[in-house]
């Protein structure tokens, strides 16, 4: 009952009271209280959302003082010299591979910029799994990277923490703990039940206070951390409480379903355990071998997989459980809180929140060690409940977060390796979970088959669940105490080779013959990721221990089991000598296993290549399904297996692409180099010819027939045959070369492919992939290699504004002559384009340098010395069975049978010129049916062969024939007949023999000889003899004649006369030269063979009757050829046609070029101007009826809005104290100007007086191109028919210019052109003035006369109201009653300002440049303004408004509510309306009169805004004086004041000159800016001829009145002085106003991305106060808006989309703060643009993958600015697509 009493009392006094009472000596009394309050409030039963208990524990623990007070205490005391912080998915921190001692080093951002990483390999990365910084950790990383804080060590000299400040911790956590534990009992539901997920993510939510509690604690650093580990390691107060009190029910019904959760904790459940407990014990004796025992006497039991499905699957298998140790299967038992709580965290599959307050404990030592044994205590079981969970990815990561902090640890590793046996539980576990999806492989023997493999269309492999665990296992053995561990346990090294065979031989293809298969299964990902994540890369990281002769035991060991496992695994399949046909699988990771290791034994630690070898049988077992892949690849490239899909191609892609290659075909030509340098050279050669499957055609014959291969696949399976044996014999990656040669030759053979960028190359060579290796593939020694092979190519920017990236392109002279090596190139092409692309690239190089003109062959390349060890290799050059094949292939490609090509014979040289550069004894063998006397190339070369027997069909030409006229019995005794597959048999005969005696059961009967002939067959075959008569030098020096087509060539002495030098690079003719040179210098024989052979010259003699299917053969390839010419030669004349047409596209002045006719002759045009439709391409002029049009683009544009008065740019902010203020830009500066005029002066005389469309002005371009309206119409119909996927939107009237494909939207229609006046209304006169401003003022009386209706006019209404829609209602209504006519007036004159001022902004702001410019050939004013004066006329002003009568005639006004007056109108605006109003077209002369009126307001402004400037003594001084005397004092001289008023007269000057050019073509003449007043004063006629430099230019000299000048200007002001005294202070304002604006910039960006990425990327969203996900700034005017955030969403439109349209009328800059790319939004559109920060060798970092530093391109980012001002968006980025508001 105290406990009551005491809830009810105010908390602190309580908490500070117990406090008290625990301090005491005899605390009894406070114990006991504070244990009756605990049970009241910490009842489990209570709800756990009340969050009344929670208050309580925070006042317990403070004892009494404010939680926030106690926490700031506790963290004074925090000695922790670790950083620790840990971070969840998404979050940005560091990784330094210079400070790193483990690869997962990483840093939080704090750490990272307060240590000092100057010049180190650094990057900065999106977490993906999340993690935590290792500052401060020096297991992980080198102390020189410490940051400040945790290099000083500041934790460890902390006072002791007092007694009684954590005393009430002490006391309460505990109950705390129970507490949530009881919850999270009480809340678990077994996986099984209905709504499993959402309840325990229920329960979750409710627990979130509490868990969050935890965190917080966790935070206050060492001195909390400690009383926490006490707490959760306390296996005494675990018992106490976790088992609950006898009286307590509740809590003993918890403790049960505790219970039962524990019970099938262990990976074998207890169930199962029951029925194996017999088999178990056994299994456990025979430990290890129990496990290898699994392949070959595995006992299977199959079930049918998930029941009723299972029709189509194959079986599913289940293996008899044989683990070695049985206390990874038992059930866990829990000692302490810290295990409960990882068991419930497994459970509930690591909710975020829990990992979070796990690893915050960390920096605590004691409870790291205690941790890490009970995560691996719980290993196994973590594990079952990721195979049984749906949410796998997410929880994987979470398992990753926690074990990377643990396993990175070599201490710890070790520590818990040997006292948890975490390698055994690791390798066991690895291998239930294989065994849980296994399957019967049907490799070879499908009926018999013993081995299992796993299933790749599971979801365990095909979603990657098993990569937690290898990654976990791949980070241990990175540690070397570990590793050894494991290379010297041989019962581990057992388990996990039958663990790696589960994988030989997955995914298996069986070559489809009839169908093409109905699904292609895309399981092949996951077998490659599998066999590279499970296989490889634990190999690699064995292989980075096994570098030194200290060793090389474990690679014996290892190399000892990888040949039993082989040795099962051949058993299991029933493997006897021949692979079974049409199978292939590419996944052999036994294999390769024995090859790495064999080649890193060699290598590293000198071990004896024999003594690691099996016998002669075994190698020929092994080196069969190898090169069964290699037949393979060649079969999906000649399209066998085109009927299985595009799958199979892809799986062929893989297996050599970069991050695999290294894994599979590396090591797999690796041991097939070993496996040729040992067995018989006859032997082998033959077994690859049957492999490839073209023994048939290796005949003399012209014909034969060909069992397994269609015609067309011939040539490409011999060419691969062949391209094999060269790269076998020539490629010496594992045979010697070293690691720094290996790496030049990967960079050379990328760089030889295409030019690449930095990132493209890192990736695409093979680096050594266990990334624990320490080689960093930025390593130095790859950046030096890199400037060794390759020169920059800085990124480069092409007119068009394609963006390009720094690229690296090979040296010239070192590379393309030296080290171009075209076999490792045909090695490492995934595509085979790549290696035409090398070539073309080489022949373009030998061009350029005039090395060789024609097409060259790929260069022959010496090699590197073979290492000792594998000089058996050389053998395979010099065997008779290859010279045979060479011998035959001369023959037939100089005899030009079928199914030859060059290719086959550049690699018959290449294997010929091997041959000669590596020499070997010759064995000499006097046998009888051999065809030369000995095995060496160089003997055998000058060998005459006379008669050949022949098998051929009957129909071959050859049996029509005579035998020889030579004695019968001679000739057959020296016929040669060969057949390979006779020779293979004989030798693996004889070998078999040597080790075996019983080899008859092994011998097949030699059923190939007597083939079953199928109905229907060809012809039959026909022994032949043929004369021949040729050794393989005559053949060579008869294919040089043919290639050269001369007959005699060679002349006897043109050895004497070789010049070597030349011989390295050239085609075919040079390759023949090279080899004969050879082989005359290496032996005096061949010499003499050669000059005797050429000196009888001799042309080549073909068999008599040439059968027409040869002929047919070779004029199909000569065919081809020619067809290839001449498509070359129309496509040169298609592209030179195509550039001029552009060319002159480019320079069809706009269509104002009718005016462009002579304008100071007077001389009549009669014609009208004629138009080109580009549709249906008539010509002719623009009439009522048929109107011509325009294609236009209309877009709302605010770059005008957005000029500032300094040139500067301004800066975008990057910390809080700067800000960007928007008031001073013109589009505000007019706002306000507008609105103070409202307040005083009427409403329709304010809307003249202003021009709008700073913001949201209609810009209209044009491409220049025209078409009849009508043509358009149905142009426009078609293109709404066709449903192809286009970049625009139809319906909203945009299409592309039928002729340039540029973007339009619009057609404006041309005026039809009455070019008989236009003489007329050029003409000058002299007039007087005051008579033009009389005819002027006539002029402007006229009504408008409304147009007849016609096309004409309907088309001109309609592009009105399309210029209407092009903005937003609210850049068209400044008035105050919206809709009014004077509305629609102020805006239509608006868009002609609008125009003109924008192609000032495109002409650099000034008229100085002159005649055309860009800008210009965009422009179409002339027809804008015919479009707009047709509307404008509509709207009379009223005389008595008219400010021309106010310019020009001294009048009396009274007005109540006054009109503007004078001098606050903005004279260009009255410009315009002017010229709009009045009838067109109009005559220069008056449009002259308008300007010099306008020009007299204008200086009047001018003056008076100056003299606003003055300070009263300066005014008093001029007015005193004149401008006669200059004052001392004055700051503003008459020079001063001169340029002032020219300053700020040329605005309107520069306008009306410009209005002047396009209504009357006048020429604009360029000048120096100094000049550009007096310029365009002459221009305008404002004077008659321009001042002499020497004299000043006056700006009063251009005044010309009408009317008294005096009695006008008082008038004028007049206007202003007769306001009231309260419309005077402000109405100043207006007066001085000056009217130049700097050209339209973006902000400035920093140089480092990173000042912008730190700043930004955690900065809240000012509209909805979150940190955005995609945070985007807008460049325009820095604001800071979510992309696609739907926070900030409003009436269905995200917030880049909505600030698009507010900031620039509908076009949007945008920088995506995460991705460093800037994305452009137009109107319904966008694309992305590119990035303007590129890395230091010139890239793009989109998405910041690689997180290299980043800076700041200036010439991007002005192409960019340039792009905006431009308005060519549209034009230039071909990529959009319609965002639908979401962005």
């Amino acid at each position: 009952m105290m406990a009551a009493s005491l809830l009810r009392r105010d908390k602190k006094a309580t908490a500070a009271h117990l406090k008290a009472d625990l301090n005491r000596t005899d605390n009894g009394s406070g114990v006991r209280q504070l244990q009756e309050l605990l049970d009241s409030v910490l009842n489990p039963e209570k709800p756990a959302a009340d969050t009344e208990a929670l208050d309580w524990c925070k006042c317990l623990i403070a004892g009494g003082e404010a939680f926030e007070e106690f926490c700031k205490t506790v963290r004074s005391y925090d000695n922790a010299t670790l950083c620790g912080l840990v971070w969840t998915a998404n979050f940005v921190a560091y990784r330094c591979r210079t400070c790193g001692i483990s690869p997962c080093m990483s840093l939080c951002a704090e750490c990272f910029n307060n240590g000092d990483h100057t010049g180190h390999d650094f990057n900065m990365f999106r977490s993906q799994a999340g993690g935590a910084c290792d500052c401060g950790d020096s297991n992980v990383m080198r102390e020189s990277g410490f940051c400040r804080r945790h290099r000083l060590r500041t934790g460890e000299n902390v006072p002791s923490v007092p007694r009684d400040l954590l005393l009430m911790s002490e006391m309460v956590l505990p109950r705390f703990i129970i507490c949530i534990i009881q919850y999270l009992r009480d809340g678990y539901t077994e996986p099984g039940e209905n709504y499993y997920h959402r309840d325990l993510q229920k329960v979750l939510q409710q627990l979130e206070p509490q868990i969050s509690f935890l965190e917080e604690l966790t935070k206050m650093g060492g001195a909390m951390r400690t009383v926490l580990t006490k707490i959760l390691t306390n296996q005494q107060t675990f018992k106490e409480l976790s088992m609950g009190q006898e009286e307590n029910l509740y809590a003993k019904k918890n403790y049960d379903k505790y219970l039962s959760a524990l019970k099938n904790s262990g990976l074998v459940s207890v169930e199962e355990k029951a029925q194996s407990g017999a088999a178990d014990v056994a299994a456990g004796a025979e430990g290890g071998a129990g496990a290898l025992g699994l392949l070959g006497k595995t006992i299977f039991t199959c079930e049918d997989q998930d029941g009723g499905q299972s029709v189509g699957q194959r079986k599913r298998v289940k293996l008899s459980s044989t683990t070695k140790d049985p206390y990874i299967i038992e059930s866990l038992k829990h000692k302490c809180f810290l295990e409960e709580l990882l068991f419930w965290t497994i459970k509930y599959e690591f909710p975020q929140k829990m990992v979070t307050f796990l690893l915050n404990m960390l920096p605590d030592q004691d409870y790291k060690i205690t941790f890490t044994k009970t995560f691996v205590q719980h290993y196994a079981f973590i594990m079952k409940t990721l195979m049984k969970s749906h949410e796998s990815d997410t929880m994987s990561n979470r398992i990753v977060h926690i074990s990377v902090q643990l396993f990175s640890n070599e201490e710890l590793a070790r520590h818990v390796t040997e006292e948890c046996q975490l390698l055994d539980i690791m390798v066991a576990v690895l291998l239930y979970m294989m065994e849980s999806c296994l399957i019967k492989s049907e490799l070879q023997d499908e009926e018999n088959s013993r081995h299992v493999v796993v299933n790749c269309g599971e979801a365990l492999l095909k979603n990657n669940t098993y990569w937690p665990l290898v990654s976990d296992f791949i980070n241990i053995l990175s540690h070397q105490s570990v590793a050894k561990k494991f290379l010297e346990d041989h019962s581990l090294l057992m388990m996990w080779m039958s663990f790696v065979s589960f994988f030989q031989g997955m995914n298996l293809n069986k070559r489809e013959l009839n169908e093409h298969v109905e699904f292609e299964s895309q399981t092949y990902y996951a077998a490659f990721a599998a066999e590279l994540e499970a296989c490889a890369q634990p190999m690699w990281g064995l292989l980075t221990h096994c570098k030194v002769k200290e060793t090389q035991e474990y690679t014996k060991t290892v190399v000892r089991y990888c040949l039993e496992t082989l040795q099962i695994w051949f058993d299991a399949i029933g493997f006897v000598d021949e692979p079974a046909p049409n199978q292939v699988t590419f996944h052999l990771p036994l294999h390769r296993y024995y090859a790495m290791f064999l080649s890193k034994a060699v290598k590293c630690q000198g071990l004896d290549l024999d003594s690691l070898l099996p016998d002669q049988e075994m190698l020929m077992k092994i080196m069969v399904h190898p090169l069964q892949i290699q037949a393979s690849l060649s079969e999906i490239h000649s399209n066998m297996w085109v009927r299985n899909g595009l799958q199979i191609k892809g799986q062929a892609m893989t297996y050599v692409q970069s991050h695999f290659c290294n894994s599979m075909i590396d090591p797999d030509i690796y041991l097939l180099q070993v496996c040729a340098s040992r067995l018989d050279p006859d032997y082998f050669i033959s077994s690859v010819f049957e492999r490839f499957k073209v023994v048939d055609l290796l005949t003399m014959a012209s014909q034969h027939q060909n069992a397994l291969l269609e015609s067309e696949q011939e040539r490409p399976m011999l060419e691969g045959a062949l391209t094999f044996l060269v790269i076998l014999t020539s490629l010496r990656i594992h045979l010697g070369m070293a690691d720094d040669e290996i790496l030049r030759a990967e960079m050379v053979s990328q760089l030889c492919m295409n030019d690449r960028t930095h990132s493209s190359l890192l990736d695409l060579i093979p680096e050594n992939p266990n990334p624990k290796s320490g080689i960093v593939p930025g390593s130095c020694s790859f950046e030096e290699m890199l400037s060794a092979v390759a020169d920059f190519k800085a990124p480069v920017f092409e007119p068009g504004g394609s963006m390009q990236q720094g690229m690296y392109t090979p040296k010239g002279r070192t590379v393309w002559e030296k080290e171009f090596d075209p076999i490792m190139v045909v090695l490492r092409t995934v595509y085979r384009r790549d290696v035409q692309s090398a070539m073309d690239r080489y022949s373009a190089f030998l061009k350029q340098s005039g090395i060789h003109t024609s097409n060259p062959w790929p260069p022959y390349k010496e090699r590197t010395p073979l290492h000792p060890c594998y000089k058996g290799l050389v053998k395979l050059l010099h065997c008779k069975t290859l010279h045979i094949v060479i011998f035959t292939l001369l023959y037939k490609i100089w005899m030009d049978h079928q199914n030859m090509s060059e290719h086959v014979l550049c690699m018959v040289l290449y294997l010929i010129e091997l041959g000669l550069d590596n020499q070997e004894p010759c064995i000499e063998e006097h046998c009888h049916d051999s065809w030369f006397p000995g095995t060496n190339l160089l003997s055998n070369l000058h060998h005459v062969i006379n008669f050949v027997r022949v098998r051929v069909p009957e129909t071959a030409p050859e049996v029509k024939r005579e035998p020889p006229p030579s004695t019968s019995s001679e000739v057959s005794s020296f016929a040669q007949v060969f057949s390979l597959v006779a020779e293979r048999r004989r030798k693996f005969q004889e070998i078999i023999n040597r080790s075996n005696t019983e080899a008859n059961q092994v011998v097949r009967p030699k059923s190939s000889s007597t083939r079953w002939v199928p109905p229907g067959t060809p012809p039959q075959l026909v022994t032949e003899i043929l004369e021949i008569r040729e050794s393989m030098l005559s053949l060579l020096i008869k294919l040089h004649q043919k290639l050269s087509a001369r007959q005699n060539s060679l002349s006897a002495s043109w050895l004497e006369d070789m010049d070597i030098s030349h011989h390295a690079h050239g085609d075919g003719i040079t390759a023949i030269e090279r080899i004969l040179t050879k082989a005359a210098t290496r032996s005096r024989q061949s010499k003499r063979s050669i000059q005797e052979i050429c000196g009888k010259v001799c042309p080549p003699v073909p068999p008599k009757k040439n059968s027409p299917t040869d002929k047919k053969a070779m004029d199909k390839e000569e065919r081809r050829q020619r067809a290839r010419e001449r498509q070359q030669k129309l496509l040169a004349e298609f592209a030179s046609r195509q550039k001029s047409f552009m060319e002159t596209a480019m320079d069809v002045e706009s269509p104002d070029a009718e005016a462009a006719m002579d304008l100071g002759a007077s001389e009549v045009m009669e014609s009208e101007v004629l138009y080109d439709c580009v549709i249906c391409g008539q010509s002719g002029p623009s009439t009522e009826d048929r109107p011509t049009g325009l294609v236009v683009l209309l877009q709302a544009s605010s770059v005008l809005g957005h000029r500032c008065k300094s040139e500067e740019a301004k800066k975008l902010p990057t910390s809080d104290e700067e800000h960007i203020y928007p008031a001073d830009t013109c589009g505000a500066a007019h706002d306000v100007r507008l609105t103070l005029m409202q307040r005083f002066f009427k409403d329709s005389s304010c809307l003249q007086s202003v021009s709008i469309g700073w913001d949201g002005g209609v810009y209209v371009q044009t491409c220049g191109h025209t078409l009849h309206i009508d043509c358009h119409k149905s142009y426009m119909e078609s293109l709404r028919n066709d449903q192809v996927l286009q970049g625009f939107s139809v319906d909203k009237g945009e299409f592309t210019c039928p002729l340039c494909r540029q973007f339009a939207n619009s057609v404006l229609p041309c005026r039809p052109g009455r070019g008989t006046e236009t003489g007329a209304w050029h003409t000058p006169t002299n007039k007087k003035t005051c008579v033009l401003v009389k005819e002027v003022e006539d002029l402007q009386e006229q009504l408008g006369l409304f147009p007849v209706k016609s096309n004409l006019s309907k088309e001109m209404e309609l592009v009105i109201k399309n210029i209407k829609d092009t903005t937003q209602k609210k850049y068209m209504d400044y008035g105050k009653n919206p809709g009014s006519p004077d509305n629609d007036f102020l805006f239509m004159y608006s868009v002609a300002r609008t125009n003109l001022e924008l192609e000032l902004v495109h002409r650099g702001g000034n008229l100085c440049s002159g005649g055309a410019s860009a800008a210009a050939k965009r422009s179409c004013l002339n027809q804008l303004f015919h479009v707009l004066a047709m509307h404008m006329r509509l709207y009379s002003i009223d005389s008595a408004y008219n400010p021309w009568t106010r310019l020009t005639q001294v009048i009396g006004f009274d007005e109540e509510r006054p009109e503007v007056p004078m001098l606050f109108r903005d004279v260009p605006s009255l410009l315009i309306i002017f010229v709009l109003t009045m009838p067109q077209p109009l005559r220069k002369e008056h449009f002259t009169c308008v300007v010099k009126m306008l020009y007299n307001l204008q200086y009047i402004q001018a003056l008076a805004a100056l003299s606003a400037k003055f300070s009263p003594e300066e005014r008093q001084a001029w007015s005193s004086s004149g401008a006669l005397k200059k004052l001392s004092s004055s700051v503003w001289s008459p020079q001063s004041i001169e340029f002032s008023l020219q300053q700020f007269c040329l605005p309107f000057l520069r306008l009306s000159c410009l209005l002047q050019h396009h209504l009357y073509g006048d020429n604009l003449t360029g000048c120096l800016e100094e000049e550009e007043f007096s310029s365009l004063a002459v221009c305008l006629g404002l004077i008659t001829s321009v001042p002499q430099p020497s004299t000043p230019m006056h700006s009063a000299s251009c005044l010309e009145w009408a009317v008294s000048a005096f009695d006008l200007v008082t008038q004028w002001c007049a206007e202003v002085t007769g306001l009231s005294e309260a419309q005077a202070e402000q109405s100043l304002t207006l007066l001085v106003q000056d009217p130049q604006w700097a050209a339209p910039r973006l902000l400035q960006l920093p140089d480092n991305y990173n000042i912008i990425f730190q700043y930004y990327h955690r900065k809240a969203c000012t509209a909805c106060k979150k940190v955005p996900k995609d945070p985007a700034l807008c460049l325009v005017c820095g604001a800071f808006v979510c992309l696609k955030g739907l926070c900030c969403k409003q009436q269905g439109i995200c917030e880049c989309v909505l600030h698009s349209q507010h900031c620039g009328a509908a076009t949007g800059i945008f920088l995506l703060i995460n991705a460093s790319v800037i994305i452009i939004i137009r109107g319904h559109r966008f694309c992305l643009w590119g990035s303007v920060y590129l890395d230091a060798h010139g890239e793009e970092d989109r998405d910041l993958r690689r997180g290299k530093p980043l800076f700041l391109c200036e010439e991007r980012y002005r192409v960019l600015e340039q792009q905006w001002v431009s308005h060519t968006f549209d034009h230039i980025n071909k990529r959009w697509g319609p965002h639908y508001n979401g962005l």
